[in-house]
Order: structure tokens, then C-alpha cells, then sequence
């Protein structure tokens, strides 16, 4: 395993790739609502983080069993609990939930992020997933500090949604990132504490827990992409990256700005 620490000036500039994708999930906010299709997404997506300089790093991603990824944003509708292929066929109706995954490359640097967003009026149950997966975010990030574990952010993910009757996803997990949209370590969101590699100054990791409604286990669609949840009840997804900085842990990404236009909305 080769982790890669960060100089200053590096966390700096992965600071503003990740700062970049935290404003594109909030100006796709805006446009989230019942009758608007995966694919219209995509490209304000795609067209926002050209405007601002960078290269939406999902477009063309490579995939070990298919082809590469075809689309700027991931957009995981429902069941889909992760890489959603944008299309004009999925069209968002009242009460569905959309987990955004987006990915930029700035100044040779990686930013990564992802929100679940509701769609119009969401029932109780599924505003309760989405506010216990986005609590067990920050519980994993509260223990990305200098001398723990990686397997002490995956315990605290996984005790809080398990503690729920949530179902925690095992067959994709957080990574490390910076010139790479995936380095090393894996970071699961189930484990133990102490186990896994040192977390130390300079380490940049993205930390995102996969949480579903029902059973945790998983199928992989034709589309060699899509994973989807073998029940189909409904799955979440929020993700940080995070720069373990000086011992302490600063969360590079951000959901300032989505969660202030959720409030105007």
C-alpha cells in the first residue's frame, strides 16, 4: 500500500478542487425538483465546472469490467446506491431521493463529494435515512485525527447506522485522493477500531458511507456501474474529503452552500 502525505501547498490546492465541487453540488440544488431528468443535470454540472476551470474527473473514468464512465456526475436515484448513470429516461418525481456523486480535477488535484438530495416531499422514513447517513459522516470524519486508525472512522460509521437497523454497504468503500481520484488506503464504513492503516498529517482521504433502508447487499447492473440494493428500498450516500492537517481533521469539501439554498427553497 503506497499512501501519499500531502505538503501544504498540495492541501491547499486540494482545499480548491474540493471547494469547486461543493459549489457545483450547490448549483445543481437549485435545479432539483419533480419533471427535471438525469441527464440535464449532467451537463450543468459539466458546463459549471468547465466555466470554472476544471475537468469534471468522472467523465471517461475507466471501469475494470466495462467501458468508462460516460457522464460528468454520478446520479443514483432511489435504490441505485451509487454510480447512477445520468439519463434522459430517468426523470425525478416526489418523494424519490438523488444522491450526487461529483468529482473535479483543478491545478492537477482532485476534489470529491457527494449529497443526497429529496425530491419535493419525502416521507418520514426516508428523511430519517438520510439524516442518520449524513450524522454517521460526521462521526467518521470526528475520528480522522493524527495517531487513530482508518478502522476507527469505519467502526463509528458502522455502529451509528447499524444501531438504526440500517444496512451498511461493504462492496464500495472511501479512498484516499489527490493526484489520483483514488489512492490509497480504503476507507470501509464497517470495522474495527484501531485496525487498519495509521491515519497521519498530510493523509487526504474521502470518507463516504453507503447506507441502505433494508438489507446491505448489493447487485451490479448490466450497465457494469449502477449498483443498486437487492431489496430495492431506497440507499444514501454523503461523502467529504478530508485532509488530516496539523493532527486535527479539516474537511476540505463543503454542504454550506447546498444546505443554505435548501433553506431558500
Amino acid at each position: 500500500m503506497k499512501i501519499f502525505l500531502k505538503t501544504e501547498d498540495e492541501i491547499d490546492l486540494m482545499r480548491k478542487a474540493n471547494r469547486l465541487v461543493g459549489a457545483t453540488l450547490a448549483e445543481l440544488s437549485k435545479h432539483i425538483r419533480p419533471g427535471v431528468t438525469t441527464l440535464q443535470l449532467d451537463r450543468i454540472a459539466e458546463e459549471f465546472i468547465r466555466d470554472h476551470g476544471a475537468i469534471p474527473t468522472f467523465k471517461g473514468f475507466p471501469n475494470p469490467y466495462g467501458g468508462p464512465f460516460p457522464a460528468s456526475i454520478c446520479t443514483s436515484v432511489n435504490d441505485v446506491v451509487v454510480h447512477g448513470i445520468p439519463s434522459e429516461k430517468v426523470v425525478l418525481r416526489d418523494g424519490d431521493i438523488i444522491s450526487i456523486d461529483c468529482g473535479t480535477l483543478l491545478n492537477g488535484f482532485n476534489g470529491d463529494s457527494c449529497y443526497t438530495f429529496p425530491v419535493g416531499d419525502v416521507s418520514p422514513e426516508i428523511a430519517l435515512l438520510l439524516k442518520t447517513t449524513k450524522e454517521s459522516l460526521y462521526l467518521g470524519i470526528k475520528q480522522a485525527v493524527a495517531g487513530n486508525h482508518v478502522g476507527d472512522i469505519s467502526y463509528a460509521i458502522q455502529t451509528h447506522c447499524e444501531s438504526k437497523g440500517y444496512g451498511v454497504v461493504r462492496e464500495v468503500t472511501g479512498h484516499g485522493i489527490g493526484r489520483k481520484m483514488h489512492e490509497d488506503p480504503p476507507v470501509p464504513n464497517y470495522g474495527t477500531k484501531g485496525d487498519g492503516p495509521s491515519l497521519k498529517d498530510g493523509m487526504c482521504i474521502a470518507i463516504e458511507p453507503m447506507i441502505t433502508l433494508g438489507d446491505r447487499r448489493v447487485w451490479l447492473l448490466p450497465d457494469k456501474w449502477s449498483i443498486i440494493t437487492r431489496d430495492r428500498k431506497p440507499a444514501a450516500h454523503f461523502e467529504h474529503t478530508v485532509a488530516i492537517h496539523n493532527g486535527k481533521v479539516e474537511i476540505l469539501s463543503t454542504f454550506d452552500e447546498i444546505e443554505h439554498s435548501q433553506k431558500e427553497n
